[in-house]
C-alpha cells in the first residue's frame, strides 16, 4: 500500500472521532440559544455518520502537503477541494445548508477565503520558525567548527 495511502487512513482514523463531538456540541449551542430541533433518530445518526466522514476527510487529506514531488499550489487545491466537496456533501445531506446555488455561491466564497486564511498563516509561522530553527543550526555548525 502506499505510504501516501497509509498516512491518509490513519490521519483520518484518529481525528474522525472529532466531528461527531462537534456535532453534538453544534446541536447543544442550537438547543441553548433556543432554537427548536425537531430530530428523529435518522437526523441524529445521518449527522453522526457524515460528520465522522467530514472530520476523516479533513484530518486525511493533511497528507498532501507531504508529498514532497507536489508543489504548494497543487497541494493546497488538492486538500482544499477534498474537503470542499465533503462539506458539501455532508452539509446537504443533513439539510444545514439548502442545495441552492446562491447558498453554495455564498459557502463556497466563505469557505475559499477562510481556508486561505488559515493556510496562509499557517504558512507564515511556518517559514518563520524554519527560518529561525535555520539560523540555530548555522550558529551550532559555526559552533562546532570554532571547537574542532
Amino acid at each position: 500500500m502506499n505510504i501516501y495511502v497509509k498516512m491518509f487512513l490513519h490521519r483520518g482514523l484518529i481525528f474522525s472521532g472529532l466531528g461527531p463531538i462537534v456535532a453534538g456540541i453544534i446541536y447543544l449551542m442550537l438547543e441553548a440559544s433556543g432554537t427548536k430541533l425537531n430530530l428523529s433518530g435518522f437526523d441524529v445518526f445521518l449527522a453522526i455518520l457524515t460528520t465522522y466522514i467530514m472530520a476523516f476527510v479533513q484530518a486525511g487529506s493533511s497528507v498532501f502537503n507531504a508529498i514532497e514531488k507536489w508543489g504548494k499550489a497543487k497541494s493546497l487545491l488538492c486538500q482544499m477541494s477534498s474537503i470542499y466537496v465533503i462539506y458539501i456533501i455532508g452539509y446537504s445531506i443533513n439539510h444545514w445548508i439548502p442545495f441552492r446555488l446562491d447558498v453554495i455561491l455564498i459557502f463556497t466564497i466563505s469557505f475559499v477565503t477562510m481556508y486561505l486564511a488559515v493556510w496562509f498563516t499557517v504558512y507564515l509561522i511556518t517559514k518563520k520558525e524554519s527560518k529561525k530553527l535555520n539560523e540555530k543550526l548555522k550558529f551550532k555548525q559555526e559552533e562546532m567548527k570554532d571547537i574542532a
